[in-house]
């Protein structure tokens, strides 16, 4: 119960919810009773009515619609009525469409509390065959929806239509039985049974028929073009709809001819002939062929495919059958040909026929004559009578008859008139004496003639050398350097080289012998080859020169030589103290012989020594240079016999490098400037010096010329860092100044330099160390210079009497000279690498000129040269890889025949 009422007041109230659509109206007793004794009591009837509000949402009678609607339906007619119920009174429910009215094809109405939906608008099954519309009904606040899915069906709108209204197809007439002729077919724009289309024939031509479901055309009897060449079928499409829609067509039917015939020729073999030097597509002979067949069927084609066209050299025109020439033909390849050529019809399968064709070639002269070979060889003795034929030479002509006909001549190469050559059969006469080693080949030109075609063949006369010459053999030498050492075993076990003997005759076979001077077996020979050996027991470190006769034989013929054997032992003091010289345009056997005994007698020329003294011990090319230079390493014993004492290297390069014009004149080799050595980036720590020099490196095979067998040591670059005179310490780190004992004693003062010291001696002083008094003391060696004469006085002293020149007392000495133009003077160079200091005085009046320059040996790097240019003072100098030039002014310059002294001092910090 929704009421309750107050005990003491009797207000009535709302106890719970009310629901007008429930319990519209309420009735009840209220009874009041008072507190009194008896209890007094009064009762009353209340009626309630619940008054409505807008609280519940319209609601449609179902939860979805669905129905089918002919895509034909006319436009204005009903659909579907929809009802929502609302509970609430006095509701005024209205109907919407709100979604899926696709192209607003439907519309709705209220109506008698429902809504109504009509076709606003026709349908069409292609376009929509579905619509889902959602419908909203509302009573002005609340609402509903609902979803109506209306299915569209297909109608039979449309009729079957054909592709076409007439087709035209072919068949042959030789098809089987069932065979599929075409298949027609029409198209319905319906669906379903509107669209299931059935095929008829209209008319009963017993030799068709048509599958009703396909519509393809099939052959019921078999088909014979000689009756009838074409049939006509009319042809209807229907649908399976209601009512029925239907189109006809009609359909033409070519029977066609079969290719039931094949060709046949007229002839059953053909026979031609042509010449072999008739022009391309030159006509041989014609074909002909027949068919019983009518139109493409008895149209022919010949052809050579498949069958034999000659390789190639013949083809056949397809529409005439003329056999023509296609390549040029040959007699002498191909004299007779065997062709199968065929007629071929244009049905379908084409027959063909064949047939076989022969073709002659006829000759012409169309071939020269031809040797066996474009060149021959042919092997004569000589000393071959005068006379005797040496050989027949032939040619062979493929041509027949009188084309084949050859005459034979000599065209080049028989000048003068050496040989004879017969002109009918070819044959070869010698006709002067023949010496093989006056000449031991001819080349002769030989022409075939078979007018007017000639051809050439090259003839080698190859003479054949007879034992008549004796063996050629001159005196030799086998240098044998030496270099004994305990690391590695550098002793030649094996094959040094041959005896240089050779024979003029090539095909003689040579002996060798020593006849005398080899007892001791110091050379080992093989008598078959010449080939040497050193015997072991020249494996120690004793030099050995030994003279040995050879003989040499070639069975007939002997003639004998001299063999020096020359055993030179190379030490580390000759590699030390040697230098390697550099010779332009020069081959290891060309200087071998004979230009290495010039040479050392040029060397021993510059150096004043002996020639023995000199010791050449490597010839090697230049391999880091493109031109032909020849690097020669030499050392050199000093002059007066002292044993074991070498030039040093730099005295040595300094001599040479000097000399290098007078050692050209002598030797006749151009000696270049020296390589850049590996001192160049001084490399030495301190005051230390670095010396090139050479070591051991490797013994090399020997080497053979004409005359010498050369066996070479190569050596390999190498430093040593040594302190010199005037400096010590550990490192070399200290210079010492030599004037520190006084070595000039009190007779002249000690002027320190670089690696030593010079006395300048008081008056009437003089010797090396101011030792000698020239007023007490008596004559010495060397205290007279210049070749002066030194003579004792009887009062004690001496005094020296000077040649004839420009000799200053009082010992001879030239403290001046005069230079004609191009000359000058050499000293020995300056050694000095820290410091020094060079002065002295001139007169000229040349504008150029060089007074001075000390260097290197190749005008290169480390120099200085002092100049006159342009009657200026200039010093350029250069201590690495730079050049650098000063000049001061001098104000008028100094080529003005005055004197002028200049000095240089250098110091390298």
């Amino acid at each position: 119960f929704p009421f309750q009422i107050n005990n003491s007041t009797g207000w009535i109230t709302v106890a719970a919810e009310l629901d007008r659509e429930t319990v519209e109206n309420y009735h009840f007793g209220v009874e009041a009773r008072d507190h009194g004794v008896p209890v007094m009591t009064s009762s009353a009837s209340v009626s309630i009515t619940v008054l409505d509000v807008n609280d519940n949402n319209p609601t449609f009678t179902e939860k979805v619609y669905h129905l089918r609607l002919n895509e034909d339906a006319a436009v204005g007619s009903s659909v579907l009525t929809l009802t929502a119920v609302d509970r609430d009174v006095n509701s005024v429910v209205t109907y919407q469409i709100t979604s899926g009215n696709t192209r607003n094809r439907f519309a709705i109405t209220s109506q008698s509390g429902g809504g109504l939906i009509t076709l606003a608008l026709p349908l069409d099954y292609k376009q929509e065959r579905q619509y889902v519309l959602t419908v909203t009904a509302s009573d002005g606040t609340r609402f509903d929806t609902v979803q109506v899915f209306i299915n569209v069906t297909d109608a039979n709108t449309h009729r079957p239509v054909f592709q076409s209204s007439h087709y035209t197809v072919s068949v042959s007439e030789d098809k089987p039985i069932g065979t599929s002729i075409v298949t027609i077919s029409a198209t319905d724009e319906d669906t379903g049974e509107n669209a299931r289309i059935t095929y008829i024939l209209d008319d009963n031509i017993p030799q068709f028929r048509i599958d009703p479901d396909t519509g393809t055309i099939t052959t019921l009897m078999e088909l014979d073009y000689e009756d009838q060449a074409s049939y006509t079928l009319a042809i209807t499409a229907h649908d399976n709809g209601i009512p029925q829609k239907s189109d006809t067509t009609y359909v033409e039917i070519l029977i066609l001819d079969a290719n039931d015939n094949a060709p046949h020729f007229l002839r059953d073999r053909y026979q031609g002939s042509v010449f072999e030097d008739v022009p391309l597509s030159t006509s041989v002979l014609q074909l002909s062929a027949t068919d019983r067949d009518s139109g493409l069927n008895g149209r022919l084609l010949y052809t050579f495919q498949g069958g034999d066209d000659g390789d190639g050299d013949f083809y056949i025109e397809p529409t005439s059958g003329v056999i023509r020439t296609l390549r040029k033909l040959d007699r002498e390849n191909v004299a007779v040909y065997s062709l199968r050529a065929f007629a071929v019809d244009r049905g379908s399968p084409p027959l063909k026929a064949s047939v076989d064709i022969q073709v002659t070639v006829l000759d012409i002269n169309d071939n020269p004559p031809v040797f066996e070979k474009d060149e021959f060889d042919i092997f004569v003795e000589e000393n071959s009578p005068v006379g005797s034929i040496v050989a027949r030479i032939s040619a062979a002509d493929p041509d027949e008859g009188t084309n084949a006909q050859i005459m034979y001549q000599i065209v080049e190469g028989n000048i003068p008139e050496v040989f004879q050559l017969d002109l009918l059969n070819g044959d070869l006469t010698a006709l002067m004496d023949l010496d093989y080693e006056s000449r031991t080949e001819y080349v002769i030109v030989v022409q075939a003639t078979s007018a007017p075609l000639v051809s050439r063949a090259t003839v080698h006369i190859r003479l054949l050398d007879q034992n008549d010459n004796p063996p050629v053999l001159q005196d030799f030498q086998i240098l044998f350097n030496n270099y004994v050492t305990n690391k590695s075993n550098s002793f030649p076990s094996g094959v040094i080289g041959k005896i240089p003997a050779h024979d003029p005759d090539v095909s003689d076979s040579l002996a060798y012998t020593f006849v005398q001077g080899n007892e001791l077996n110091l050379l080992l020979l093989d008598s078959a080859t010449g080939e040497l050996k050193l015997s072991r027991d020249l494996d120690n470190n004793r030099p050995l020169e030994a003279l040995m006769k050879v003989s040499v034989s070639d069975g007939v013929h002997s003639v004998t030589a001299v063999c020096t054997l020359r055993v030179t032992i190379i030490t580390d003091d000759m590699l030390t103290n040697s230098i390697t010289v550099r010779l332009e345009n020069m081959s290891q056997e060309r200087f071998l012989s004979p230009l290495l005994s010039l040479f050392v007698e040029g060397v021993a020329t510059v150096l004043s020594t002996a020639k023995d003294g000199i010791f050449v011990f490597n010839i090697q090319n230049d391999t880091d240079v493109s031109s032909n230079i020849l690097n020669v390493t030499f050392s050199a014993l000093l002059p007066g016999g002292i044993r074991n004492k070498f030039f040093p290297s730099e005295d040595l390069q300094e001599q040479i490098y000097l000399n290098r014009t007078l050692l050209t004149l002598i030797s006749t080799q151009r000696v270049l400037p020296f390589d850049d050595n590996i001192c160049l980036r001084e490399p030495c720590e301190n005051y230390m010096k670095c010396v090139s020099v050479l070591k051991f490196d490797s013994s090399a095979p020997f080497i053979s010329s004409n005359t010498v067998l050369f066996r070479p040591i190569h050596p390999i670059n190498g430093l040593r860092c040594r302190c010199p005179p005037g400096f010590t310490g550990d490192y070399c780190e200290t210079e010492i100044d030599l004037c520190y004992s006084n070595p000039c004693g009190s007779n002249g003062l000690c002027r320190s330099r670089e690696g030593g010291y010079t006395c300048e001696c008081y008056e009437d002083y003089t010797g090396e160390y101011c030792e000698v008094n020239a007023r007490s003391g008596r004559c010495a060696p060397g205290v007279c210079k210049n070749g002066g004469t030194c003579v004792n006085l009887l009062v004690g002293g001496f005094k020296c009497e000077c040649p004839p020149g420009e000799y200053e007392r009082p010992y001879c000495e030239m403290t001046t000279r005069s230079f004609p133009p191009q000359s000058f003077i050499t000293f020995k160079g300056l050694r000095q690498r820290f410091h020094f200091t060079v002065s002295l005085m001139f007169a000229t009046r040349e504008r150029n000129a060089l007074l001075l320059y000390n260097g290197r040996f190749n005008e290169k790097h480390d120099f200085i040269a002092l100049e006159i240019i342009e009657e200026q003072i200039q010093l350029t100098f250069s201590a690495g890889e730079t050049t650098t030039t000063v000049a001061p002014l001098v104000p008028g310059g100094v080529s003005d025949g005055q004197w002028h002294s200049v000095q240089v001092q250098y110091y390298n910090k």
